[in-house]
């Protein structure tokens, strides 16, 4: 698999962003929502407001399935609530503005001092997004880090993974990345022997340089994904 160059990538966002003006048309699924999507290098970013979260999730879910698109993230209003976002080693630069930033190393995008390697300080049940931007590679265990989001995310959260691909050069030309992570670590996250932590994959991909992924929590492993579900990402 080899990266996307500039220009194709460019391409691609101008056709998503026709091709959700059309479903935003004529899909009853989604027409007249107050949702507007932008394309970045194939990752949808969804801004607005809806009246419930169902809707919303519709819309992600539709999105979701156009070929081409890596990612769906959003921060959208919901039946008049903003978001409680929390971007965890955000260093310099939060995802979004109005995001929550989180880091050991004080920026001027530095909201709450905290060593994400340790207990988070927040509530359980208290977050609605959780985004985890080229983190998890630059720690020996992320999996304390990754059941800590899923305590702190509402039922209906989902958390943002973005990490870089193990075969591609920026994944070891770092010398602070010790981890490297395939499509197949995150299925490996999503359900692990001894771990009653579960994590519904909403979307996963890889475009030859980070592997994204939208993981929602779950309590009930009845709700965990059949195999069908599941083939849609993983091997």
């Amino acid at each position: 698999m080899v990266p996307l160059s500039e220009q194709r990538l460019r391409m691609r966002d101008r056709f998503l962003d026709q091709a959700v003006r059309e479903l935003w048309k004529y899909d009853d699924r989604v027409r007249g929502l107050g949702i507007d999507v932008r394309f970045d290098r194939g990752v949808a970013h969804l801004t607005g407001e809806v009246d419930d979260a169902g809707r919303l999730d519709t819309a992600r879910s539709v999105i979701g399935r156009l070929d081409g698109v890596l990612a769906v993230w959003d921060q959208v209003r919901v039946a008049g609530r903003d978001p409680v976002v929390l971007d965890l080693g955000c260093g310099a630069q939060k995802q979004y503005p109005a995001n929550l930033g989180v880091d050991l190393h004080l920026t001027s995008e530095v909201d709450v001092r905290a060593d994400v390697s340790a207990p988070l300080p927040f509530a359980d049940g208290s977050a609605d997004r959780v985004f985890l931007v080229h983190i998890l590679e630059h720690l020996i265990d992320f999996l304390p880090l990754v059941d800590e989001v899923h305590r702190v995310l509402r039922p209906d959260g989902i958390a943002f993974v973005l990490s870089p691909w193990w075969r591609y050069v920026n994944a070891v030309a770092d010398p602070t990345h010790v981890r490297l992570l395939d499509v197949q670590t995150i299925k490996g996250i999503c359900r692990r022997a001894g771990s009653r932590r579960l994590w519904n994959p909403l979307h996963v991909g890889c475009d030859g340089a980070g592997v994204f992924a939208e993981l929602r929590p779950l309590t009930d492993p009845a709700d965990f994904p059949g195999e069908a579900e599941l083939a849609r990402f993983f091997d």
